[in-house]
C-alpha cells in the first residue's frame, strides 16, 4: 500500500480521515515519472461537497484520458486538519499519489460560489504557494480557476494566474500542448502567461490594468500589450453527443452530498429567468441525444454498482425526448432495483405520472419554485408560471396521493413589494386549501404539509438584474418577517411552516459578485484574520469581514446597495458570455415594465447566443 501523507496520529485525531487517503474505487492510478503534466485539480470546499461535483468529475476523466498527463484530486481540508498541518507544516497534498501539489505543473479549481474565494487562498497558503501570483517564481505551479465565478474573476485576480472562462472540454487541450512547449525550452512563466492568454477563453489577470473615475466606477479597462486580447470569449461545447463525459464515476469513502450516478441530458435553458446567472451563460439550450443517454447510463451503472440515478439539467422538463428517457430508465433501472432521483420539474400531469413510477408518493414532496409569490412579480423576473399553473399543478398532486409541498422563493427582488412579500404566504395558504378541496377527509393522510423557503436576491453578472440594488443585512430580515407575520394570519397555518437564509453572508455574497480587484487585499487580510469556509454557517465571521473591508477602503454601499448606471463599466464587460448587454438591458426594461419574454422554443428574443451556431438558437427563427 502506498504511503499516506498524513501520519497515524493525525488520522486517529480528525473527523472522517476517510477524506485523505485516496485510493477509492475507479480513481486513476498512473506513475508521475511517466507524464509530462502533472494537474492537481481542486474543489474549494470539503470532500463530501467537491466528490459531488460533475464538473470537477468531467475534466478528471478527461485530463487523465491524456497519455500525458496526471489529474489528481485535492479538497480543502476540514478546519480540524488545516490546524494540525499548520502546526506540523504538513504540505497539501493530493489524494491519488499523495505528493504534496506544490511539485505539480497545474493547480486548477472550480469557483461554484462566491463564499469560497477564501478557501482558494487556504489551499494555497498549505500547499505552500504563494498567495500572490506576482510573486510566483517559474518553478511554483501555475494556478488556474475556472467555473461560474470565472465570469467575473476580478476579485481574485491577485491571487490566480490564469482564468478559464467557459466548459473546459474546449481550450484544455491546446493550453496543455503550450505548457510542453514551453516546458521543453526552459520554463519561463511570464512568456508562458503571455502566449496562453492568446487562446480562445484564457484570462491572464496580471496582463490588463484598470483605470477608475472619481466616484470609483471603472474608466477603462484593458490589456497591457497589443498582443492580448481585449475581449475573452467564453467557450462552449457545441456538440454534447461527442464531448467527454465519464463512464466510470469515483465512488467516494464518505457519504457525498449526492451519493448516485448523475447523467447530464442537456446544458443550458430555455426560459430566461431574469435573476438566473446560469442561465444567460449556458446558452444556448444544447441537448444530449437520447441514444447516447441510454447508453451512458447503462455504462456508469455497471462501472459504479450506485443504486440510484440522476438527472442534471437546468430545466429537466425542457428535454425533448424525457418520456422517451424516463420509459427507458423506469424499465431498465426500477427492474434492476436502482432509483431513478428526479430533479425540480415543471410540475404537470406527465411529470407528475413520471414521478409517481419512481417516488414513494407517501413519503417524497412534490417541489415548486415560483420564486415570487404575486403573478406581478413572476411577470418582472420572467418566471413563466401563472397561479392556475401552480394551484392547478398541486391539485394534481394532491390526486395522486401527495400531500407535501415545498416551495422556494426570493426576497429583495427589484421592485418588489410589502404586497409582494406577503403574496407568499397567501399563495401557499391557497394551495392547502386545494388539498382540503382535492383530497376527501376518508383519504388524507392528516395534514398537508406546505414548507416555504426563501432565500434573499443575489444579482449576478450576465443577467438583466446586474444593474439593481441589494438591500442591507436589517433590510432582508424585515422583509422575511413580513413573509413570517402574514404566514401566522392565513387560515391554512398549521399547515404551513417557514424558513430562511441568514443575511450577512447574502451581502457579501453581493459585494464579491460585483466586485473588483481591489477587494483582493480585503479577501486576503480576512483570510489571515481566520476566515475560510465562509459558506458554512458555524465558521463565518462577518465581524472579520467588517474589519478587512474597513481597513482597506472598502465600501459595502458601492459594492451592493447602489444602483447601477445602464452605462456603466463593469468588472466583467471584457467578457464575451455571446448574451449581449443590449439584450440584457432591454430585459431589464421588460422587467421594469413587467413584460413577460417568450421562451426560446416559443421564439428568439436576440439574445446573441445564435452567433455559436449550435443548440435551440441555431434552429430559430
Amino acid at each position: 500500500m502506498k504511503k499516506l501523507a498524513l501520519p497515524d496520529d493525525i488520522l486517529m485525531q480528525i473527523d472522517k480521515p476517510a477524506r485523505y487517503i485516496g485510493n477509492e474505487f475507479n480513481s486513476v492510478i498512473k506513475n508521475p515519472a511517466d507524464v509530462d503534466i502533472r494537474f492537481a485539480m481542486c474543489f474549494p470546499d470539503v470532500y463530501e461537497v467537491g466528490m459531488s461535483h460533475l464538473g470537477i468529475a468531467i475534466l478528471y476523466d478527461m485530463l487523465n484520458k491524456r497519455q500525458d498527463t496526471y489529474c489528481e484530486r485535492v479538497y480543502s481540508p476540514w478546519p480540524d486538519l488545516h490546524n494540525l498541518m499548520k502546526e506540523r507544516n504538513i504540505p497539501l497534498f493530493a489524494l491519488e499519489s499523495q505528493d504534496p501539489i506544490k511539485c505539480f505543473d497545474f493547480i486548477g479549481m472550480t469557483l461554484q460560489y462566491e463564499m469560497c474565494y477564501t478557501n482558494i487562498l487556504q489551499i494555497l497558503d498549505l500547499a505552500g504557494v504563494a498567495l500572490l501570483s506576482s510573486e510566483r517564481e517559474n518553478d511554483d505551479p501555475i494556478v488556474i480557476v475556472g467555473g461560474p465565478c470565472a465570469t467575473n474573476p476580478e476579485p481574485i485576480a491577485d491571487f490566480v494566474d490564469l482564468v478559464y472562462v467557459g466548459e473546459g472540454e474546449t481550450s484544455y487541450p491546446t493550453l496543455l500542448e503550450l505548457y510542453k512547449e514551453h516546458k521543453k525550452k526552459g520554463f519561463d512563466r511570464k512568456s508562458f502567461l503571455r502566449e496562453a492568454s492568446h487562446i480562445p477563453g484564457i484570462y491572464v489577470p496580471s496582463l490588463y490594468e484598470v483605470s477608475y473615475k472619481e466616484d470609483g466606477t471603472i474608466a477603462d479597462f484593458k490589456p497591457i500589450y497589443d498582443d492580448v486580447p481585449a475581449t475573452v470569449e467564453r467557450q462552449v461545447v457545441k456538440d454534447m453527443d461527442s464531448s467527454s463525459y465519464p463512464t466510470k464515476m469515483l465512488i467516494p469513502f464518505v457519504r457525498a452530498i449526492q451519493d448516485r450516478v448523475v447523467l447530464e441530458i442537456q446544458r443550458g435553458c430555455i426560459r430566461g429567468c431574469r435573476f438566473c446567472q446560469a442561465g444567460m451563460i449556458y446558452r444556448p439550450n444544447r441537448e444530449k441525444s437520447v441514444d447516447v443517454l441510454k447508453a451512458q447510463a447503462k455504462e456508469l451503472l455497471a462501472s459504479t454498482g450506485h443504486e440510484e440515478i440522476s438527472l442534471s439539467s437546468l430545466s429537466s422538463s425542457d428535454y425533448h425526448a424525457l418520456g422517451e428517457l424516463m420509459d427507458f430508465l423506469i424499465d431498465d433501472c426500477l427492474s434492476e432495483g436502482v432509483n431513478v432521483s428526479l430533479p425540480s420539474l415543471r410540475i404537470d400531469a406527465f411529470s407528475l405520472d413520471v414521478m409517481s413510477k419512481v417516488q414513494d408518493v407517501r413519503k417524497s414532496s412534490i417541489t415548486f419554485a415560483p420564486e415570487a409569490g404575486s403573478q406581478r412579480m413572476r411577470n418582472v423576473i420572467n418566471k413563466g408560471l401563472t397561479v392556475e399553473d401552480i394551484i392547478g399543478g398541486a391539485t394534481l398532486a394532491f390526486k395522486g396521493g401527495w400531500n407535501k409541498v415545498k416551495f422556494y422563493f426570493m426576497l429583495g427582488l427589484p421592485g418588489e413589494t410589502d404586497a409582494d412579500m406577503k403574496a407568499i404566504p397567501q399563495l401557499a395558504n391557497e394551495v392547502a386549501a386545494a388539498y382540503y378541496d382535492t383530497v376527501p377527509k376518508e383519504q388524507r393522510q392528516g395534514r398537508c404539509q406546505i414548507t416555504i423557503s426563501t432565500s434573499f436576491f443575489v444579482p449576478k453578472p450576465f443577467t438583466p438584474f446586474q444593474w439593481a440594488p441589494m438591500y442591507e443585512a436589517g433590510e432582508y430580515l424585515r422583509r422575511a418577517k413580513v413573509v413570517n407575520d402574514e404566514m401566522k394570519a392565513q387560515l391554512n397555518q398549521k399547515s404551513l411552516k417557514y424558513n430562511w437564509h441568514h443575511s450577512d453572508v447574502t451581502v457579501l455574497e453581493g459585494v464579491f459578485a460585483r466586485g473588483d480587484r481591489r477587494l483582493c487585499p480585503a479577501i486576503l487580510d480576512a483570510y489571515n484574520s481566520g476566515c475560510f469556509f465562509d459558506a458554512w454557517g458555524e465558521y463565518f465571521d462577518f465581524d472579520k469581514w467588517l474589519a478587512a473591508f474597513e481597513k482597506n477602503n472598502i465600501s459595502i454601499d458601492f459594492y451592493a446597495y447602489r444602483q447601477r448606471d445602464l452605462d456603466e463599466i463593469f468588472p466583467w464587460d471584457f467578457i464575451d458570455c455571446h448574451v449581449t448587454k443590449e439584450f440584457l438591458k432591454r430585459e431589464w426594461n421588460n422587467a421594469m415594465a413587467g413584460k413577460v419574454t417568450p421562451n426560446c422554443k416559443m421564439g428568439c428574443s436576440g439574445c446573441g447566443a445564435k452567433s455559436i451556431g449550435s443548440g435551440v438558437c441555431h434552429n430559430a427563427r
